[in-house]
């Protein structure tokens, strides 16, 4: 048989200035075709695991894009059609089946539903074709997507350190239907939850035991995948929020009594899927009193990894100002600062008005740069490899990326936006971050990949930033009313 297998990811955060034009799904990893294939080919990905699955089958592949971007804001027209745009092309020429690794939170200039309708109009061009699918953890599941696949499937962790597995379950499930080994059904649910990100660690409840229930429904003769998802709040439309999918071999009662079994659980645990804080010169204070580490900190509200601008600076001028020392910082978004450390040269010391070049008029606020003078420590292309459990094998760019060393506190500074989920932020400029007291990471719960063994104590930091989990800040005008925490709501 000849499989498609295509990639288009994107978590997209509405209240974030940060544009997301073709560039950017291209300069962090994007590739075209056979260099789709070269890629991907081997990786820890759900793309990969297709791959390997379709060929052990001895089945043809079709790659026609493989594209991911860091999460910002809403993806732009152009950059949306070129991507589906080569997905339908191929559909167009020709396929037996669709192997798509998704996201599942995409919201584009002219879609909020970027996946369902890629779906909707596949199945225009072939009624009849099977498309199996894998998500993010974080997708807003809706009833477009559910409406124009075969099956789904999505992670079952947060840090996504299972993406290949999962990939190849749902991959497999799809081989054995083309091969007439199975029919499968799905039925979903859909609380009025809009969880928070910060509570959906799979290590932590209330998603463990709901992750658990997931497995234990797997087990069960007749389900095929079973799938929790916690959704992704900061995208602003209506089908924003928590569900689950379970997909069974042909008795869709079987997976309609799962999937209320699921959602019960969910919608019972709400409000431990709310975040609750603390002031930030109090966390700050906390860390201060430790006496061992690496201690790590959690610049949360300005985590590139759900859209934030990475610039921010309030965390670090609090750290700085209580006189935090041997800390390192992964990483603050300024290409103007690169700029200038580059013209400057290793060695050379520098005064720096770092960050805060990015306005974020969503949740009203300015940038704010932070005056710092330091140390050209190091300068490098911001290339590497990721070595750690998650995007495992996959090359990433930080673009042009440098080290500036304040004395007490190392400074990583990106060209490109670049969530620290794995100790390649630091070992690629030159920072061992095993030896340090403190690493702040403007991170929520991915940090857990690379960092989370690591780390002697993790401290929480509530700054500022359009990635905040501080509901007042967000000016919610399209997810579906009541919701809760948005409403105090007490029946599904």
């Amino acid at each position: 048989m000849r499989l498609l297998v295509a990639m288009m990811k994107h978590e997209t955060n509405t209240f974030s200035p940060v544009r997301t034009d073709l560039e950017r799904f291209m300069a962090w990893g994007g590739h075209v075709g056979e260099a789709a294939y070269a890629a991907y080919k081997g990786t820890g990905m759900p793309f990969g695991a297709y791959l390997d699955l379709a060929e052990e089958a001895g089945h043809e592949v079709v790659t026609p894009i493989a594209a991911e971007a860091m999460p910002s804001g809403k993806v732009e027209a152009a950059a949306y059609e070129f991507m589906t745009g080569k997905i339908l092309d191929a559909v167009r020429e020709g396929v037996d089946a669709a192997l798509l690794d998704l996201h599942g939170a995409m919201v584009s200039e002219t879609t909020d539903d970027g996946e369902g309708t890629l779906l909707e109009k596949m199945r225009e061009i072939a009624p009849d074709l099977p498309i199996a699918v894998t998500y993010d953890l974080h997708t807003n599941l809706t009833q477009k997507m559910i409406d124009n696949c075969t099956c789904l499937i999505g992670y079952k962790t947060y840090p996504h350190v299972d993406m290949r597995a999962v990939g190849e379950k749902i991959g497999r499930v799809m081989l054995d239907h083309l091969a007439g080994k199975n029919s499968p059904v799905m039925a979903w649910g859909h609380p009025p939850l809009l969880a928070q990100t910060l509570r959906m660690g799979h290590d932590d409840e209330p998603m463990k035991s709901l992750l658990d229930l997931a497995r234990e429904a797997e087990a069960q003769p007749g389900i095929l995948a079973a799938t929790v998802f916690g959704g992704f709040p900061l995208a602003d439309f209506h089908d924003a929020g928590a569900s689950v999918c379970v997909v069974a071999d042909g008795d869709g009662a079987l997976a309609e009594r799962w999937r209320d079994r699921l959602v019960e659980q969910m919608w019972k645990n709400r409000e431990e899927f709310v975040y609750r804080g603390e002031p930030l010169e109090d966390a700050v204070s906390r860390a201060k009193a430790l006496t061992d580490g690496p201690v790590l900190l959690l610049d949360h509200a300005d985590n590139v990894g759900s859209g934030g601008t990475q610039d921010v600076m309030v965390v670090i001028e609090e750290v700085l100002r209580q006189g935090l020392k041997d800390v390192a910082v992964a990483a603050v978004y300024d290409p103007e600062a690169i700029k200038t450390m580059q013209k400057a040269g290793i060695g050379a010391t520098v005064t720096l008005q770092l960050g805060g070049k990015t306005e974020m008029p969503s949740i009203d606020m300015k940038g704010e740069p932070l005056e710092v003078t330091g140390t050209v420590k190091s300068l490098t292309n911001g290339e590497w490899i990721v070595r750690g459990p998650m995007y495992t094998g996959v090359k990433v760019s930080m673009g042009h990326s440098a080290v500036l060393d304040t004395g007490d506190v190392e400074i990583v500074i990106t060209s490109q936006h670049h969530e620290p989920w794995d100790l390649g932020v630091f070992t690629s400029v030159g920072i061992q971050p095993e030896h340090k007291r403190y690493l702040l990471l403007k991170s929520r719960i991915h940090y857990r990949a690379g960092f989370g063994d690591l780390g002697k104590h993790t401290i929480t930091c509530d700054g500022h930033g359009v990635t905040t989990s501080d509901n007042t800040f967000l000016d919610f005008q399209k997810v579906r009313r009541p919701i809760y925490p948005l409403d105090n709501i007490n029946e599904p």
